[in-house]
């Protein structure tokens, strides 16, 4: 097994520079504090893993370590949010169920979430600047339902497991990597990846559109290549993992009769173009910092950690009082369906 994951990583980058965690679920709600600020609620619903002080309007100037008296991540001293749109599946019947997410492959039981990857230079020696208190960012648009074949729509993809997570073994991104939701049952559940930028101004915690102030690299796949003059200073690369536990919705009985595929977001899109995460920075002093520069790894001496069963017992309550789980005539907050 130790051998697998040692090659399975060394694929993608050396295994000691890649930072991999399990965040578990800290709330399923409908609130949006990066793109929707104050509103409960938002207009679609959202999986948040990370600090217990997640609320709808998050004010920057707030020190997240501070305010949080527990996070759902397995470093203890990142209190940082993370979250995406939640799946869901719609039956032939024309109802909806919620679709949970699973522990991602190496990585002990968590109650569902997300896996966060922070990821320095693939050299492994050019040095990269922490983000700094009332940092966000948003990689993604919930508006998308075509391939733009732009440099953030290449670090957006889907990866449809066969059973055990196997198929593919390749970097998030490549193989038979798809930028649409996968078109066929997938034994093992299916992968999202979403691969942050790398590269900022030095200037600007936010942007008026949450991206302005951060950068793609230069000709390269994720962290690889020179950052822009625009965003010279390189911040190092997250990468979101979120497994989606697909597997009891396969029966292709259930399956509309025309052979689609029956899976879509909670903003109502069902070809994945428009999938999209959202990131608040909230690390414990330089507890980040001192990672990168000693380009930690799956096992980080430099930090705190906690057990995942400590880590599934942090959870808050929904903002937002609505039917989430049961099977629904409509998508939470009565978001439209579109396949194109």
């Amino acid at each position: 097994m130790r051998s697998k994951l040692l090659a399975t990583l060394a694929l993608s980058a050396p295994a000691h520079a890649m930072l991999r965690f399990s965040c578990s679920q800290l709330v399923v709600d409908r609130i949006d504090p990066l793109v929707q600020p104050g509103a409960a609620p938002s207009s679609h619903l959202h999986q948040i893993v990370g600090g217990n002080s997640f609320n709808a309007s998050m004010d920057p100037n707030i020190e997240l370590p501070e305010s949080s008296t527990c996070t759902s991540c397995t470093f203890t001293e990142d209190f940082s949010n993370y979250w995406t749109a939640v799946l869901y599946f719609r039956a032939r019947n024309g109802t909806y169920k919620r679709v949970p997410t699973f522990a991602n492959q190496y990585l002990e039981p968590a109650n569902g979430g997300i896996t966060v990857y922070y990821i320095p230079p693939y050299d492994n020696k050019t040095p990269v600047t922490a983000f700094q208190k009332g940092f966000r960012m948003l990689v993604g648009s919930s508006t998308k339902r075509t391939d733009t074949k732009d440099d953030e729509a290449q670090q957006l993809s889907f990866r449809c497991w066969d059973k055990n997570f196997g198929g593919d073994i390749g970097a998030p991104g490549t193989g038979k990597d798809t930028k649409y939701l996968p078109n066929k049952p997938c034994p093992g559940g299916i992968r999202a990846n979403h691969f942050f930028p790398t590269c900022w101004d030095g200037k600007n915690l936010d942007s008026p559109d949450h991206k302005s102030h951060v950068a793609y690299a230069k000709g390269g796949f994720a962290s690889n290549g020179p950052c822009p003059d625009s965003h010279p200073v390189k911040i190092p690369q997250i990468l979101y993992e979120v497994a989606w536990d697909t597997r009891e919705f396969n029966n292709p009985d259930e399956w509309p009769e025309d052979g689609s595929q029956p899976f879509m977001f909670s903003f109502g899109d069902a070809t994945g173009y428009g999938t999209h995460a959202d990131y608040l920075f909230g690390w414990k002093g330089d507890a980040l910092q001192r990672a990168m520069d000693a380009f930690c790894g799956v096992n980080c001496l430099e930090l705190k950690t906690q057990s995942t069963h400590a880590a599934n017992r942090c959870t808050i309550k929904p903002k937002v009082n609505e039917p989430i789980d049961e099977w629904l005539t409509e998508l939470p907050g009565r978001m439209p369906v579109t396949w194109s």
